[in-house]
């Protein structure tokens, strides 16, 4: 005796299968896909701007074509990955200092009223103080090496990081609390095992930003102490009218501050794989 349901009511409510793991082809793939649109973009540009030079007869000395600015990192690019191996290695090394103290205020202000009152007022004011005036105290204190800039690098990323950190474990569901309680989590326990994990998008969102302003403040830091780096090659050469090279410069400034914005998207990919293309 049936119930009345066809055979195809039957399928319509049945569990639906899990999908199978992507492989190493269809990850491929799917970067292609997302990687098309910009790459299409970007050649519309090049395309563009090598057509308005020649056709305005434009001085490479002031605007030099793409053609001119391939040749120029062509002939520079010895120099310009060691400028960038000096700029990497600052924004780094600020970025995991703004991080590691902008995650411990963000503790401390979770968990502590006074905290907050006390600290949140800094964290905003030096985020408030203009760079470029910031970095001269630094170098007078700290001097003009890698650590001193890497500490400017780090004023500018803590703010990010610990406001996103501290939303994240702020926002923490109710529920998820309660269980801990209920089960006899430690305060520890709690923080390791329930907070920071419900803060992770928060954390990795903070760090998109902080990556891209640790790449900044290390050309900021880089034009005041006029030593290395390819904020310092950018200076040089727009000083002494070497456009092209200047160019050049810039566009492995720019190579690299998407490389900083991409470690924490790889992250967040990791954490939660996106099986949409």
């Amino acid at each position: 005796m049936t119930d009345g349901r066809s055979d195809s009511h039957r399928r319509s409510i049945r569990t639906p299968s899990i999908a199978p793991p992507r492989t190493v082809r269809d990850r491929f793939v799917a970067g292609g896909k997302r990687a098309a649109p910009p790459a299409a973009v970007l050649a519309l540009l090049l395309v563009a701007w090598h057509a308005a030079v020649v056709v305005a007869d434009v001085p490479t000395l002031i605007f030099p074509s793409p053609v001119d600015v391939a040749t120029a990192l062509a002939e520079t690019y010895p120099v310009l990955l060691a400028d960038a191996a000096v700029t990497g290695l600052t924004a780094a090394a600020g970025l995991i200092a703004g991080g590691a103290v902008g995650f411990g205020l963000a503790f401390a202000m979770t968990y502590s009223r006074t905290a907050t009152r006390t600290l949140l007022p800094y964290v905003v004011a030096l985020r408030i103080a203009p760079l470029i005036a910031v970095a001269p105290l630094l170098f007078l204190w700290f001097g003009r090496g890698i650590p001193a800039r890497a500490l400017l690098v780090a004023t500018l990323t803590l703010f990010p990081m610990t406001i996103a950190t501290l939303d994240g474990l702020r926002q923490t569901p109710p529920a998820y609390l309660d269980l801990a309680d209920s089960v006899g989590a430690s305060r520890a326990e709690t923080f390791l095992l329930v907070r920071v994990p419900a803060a992770a998008p928060s954390v990795v969102a903070g760090a998109k930003i902080a990556a891209t302003l640790a790449v900044v403040g290390s050309v900021v830091a880089e034009f005041v102490t006029y030593d290395a780096g390819l904020g310092y090659r950018v200076f040089e050469t727009a000083t002494y009218l070497r456009t092209a090279e200047t160019y050049a410069a810039l566009v492995v400034l720019s190579g690299l501050g998407i490389g900083f914005y991409l470690v924490p998207v790889g992250v967040e990919r990791l954490l939660w794989d996106d099986p949409t293309p």
